[in-house]
């Protein structure tokens, strides 16, 4: 399974057999709505906490994901899964809901994939027949911890991104109909030494461009083995900066192949500064709207690199740097496996 250094190949292809998506009403007149299972027109989620609200996001998402299979709750044997807040608690307390043998994750944004790996991992080696894995985010609670309440109304630059309100999450199952992943490649901390937290693409772009040159090494292919080599919140900044050193290591990747979720989800004219970000901007992006271009057959193999940002509000305060890094998932159509 293990090629080169970093980078696992699946040769049982374990197949993500459903997925759930949900997003809030910010989400809904972006330019996807149409790609969620469910979005809610009340950031609150008729909760007294933002931090419950996100919870709650992250119970729907695992309940759709399980009610379109027609795969028993019973019958997931683990539950993979994390989120941005203090001690990854909406995702614990949902994971307590579920009932389910459960991993908590921390990457960051990056959690997404980091989780699609470990339960495509797990299957392909025989651990497991069916694991939910899945992230959330929520603006308000992101920002509450991160820089200000949203109440505090406080002036950001324009090199900040928007926190996506929803949670992703993919029911991975060892056989059966769906999309396949084929193989994975798992990230090194890269620290630059950047230390503005109100610039997370730029921050976040060099473990982007290690983890997407590694993989390529590492597989013996180049960037035209996919039709879509997609990043998870690098959004306007960091998708530039990846870009120019992409370029710089020999690797010239057309720029409408080389797509990110965070300018994905939001439409002109939103707020949303640089674009999206947050566990969840990878997860809603590549579970609803990716997976349903592989799923009509517009994609056969995407690269999907989720990028996190290893801070936190302890580091920021004592001038640390921003340790960055990315975990890339490859998935495939499956229409060529019988």
């Amino acid at each position: 399974m293990l090629v080169g250094h970093q980078t696992w190949v699946f040769d049982n292809k374990p197949v993500i057999l459903t997925t759930g998506t949900v997003g809030g009403p910010f989400e809904a007149n972006g330019m996807i709505p149409n790609d969620f299972d469910l979005l809610h027109d009340d950031m609150w989620l008729e909760q007294a906490s933002f931090e419950k609200a996100q919870q709650t996001l992250m119970e729907e998402a695992c309940q759709i994901a399980i009610k379109k299979s027609n795969i028993e709750k019973e019958n997931v044997q683990f539950f993979i899964g994390g989120d941005l807040i203090n001690q990854i608690t909406p995702t614990s307390f949902a994971a307590n809901t579920l009932g389910a043998p459960y991993f908590g994750l921390f990457s960051a944004c990056a959690t997404s994939m980091e989780g699609l790996a470990l339960s495509a991992a797990i299957i392909n080696s025989g651990g497991a027949n069916h694991i939910l894995s899945g992230v959330s985010s929520h603006n308000a609670s992101a920002e509450r911890q991160f820089r200000y309440p949203t109440e505090y109304g406080g002036q950001k630059p324009p090199t900040a991104q928007w926190t996506v309100t929803g949670a992703g999450c993919a029911l991975v199952g060892k056989e059966g109909e769906g999309p396949v992943i084929t193989s994975a490649t798992i990230g090194k901390v890269v620290d630059m030494g950047m230390t503005d937290p109100f610039n997370m693409g730029g921050a976040m772009a060099p473990a982007a461009v290690e983890t997407i040159e590694t993989h390529l090494r590492e597989r013996n292919i180049d960037h035209t083995f996919y039709d879509l080599i997609i990043t998870g919140d690098l959004a306007h900044i960091g998708r530039e900066v990846s870009l120019d050193l992409l370029h710089k290591r020999g690797i010239d990747i057309p720029e409408e192949k080389y797509v990110d979720c965070g300018l994905t989800i939001y439409r002109e004219g939103q707020p949303v500064l640089a674009g999206a970000s947050g566990p969840a901007c990878s997860a809603v992006v590549t579970y609803g709207h990716f997976l349903n271009r592989l799923k009509k057959g517009e994609l056969d193999r995407i690269l999907v690199v989720a990028t996190g940002a290893l801070h936190s509000p302890l580091s920021i305060y004592q001038k640390d740097p921003i340790p960055c890094i990315a975990h890339a998932v490859s998935i495939e159509s499956g229409r060529d496996i019988q």
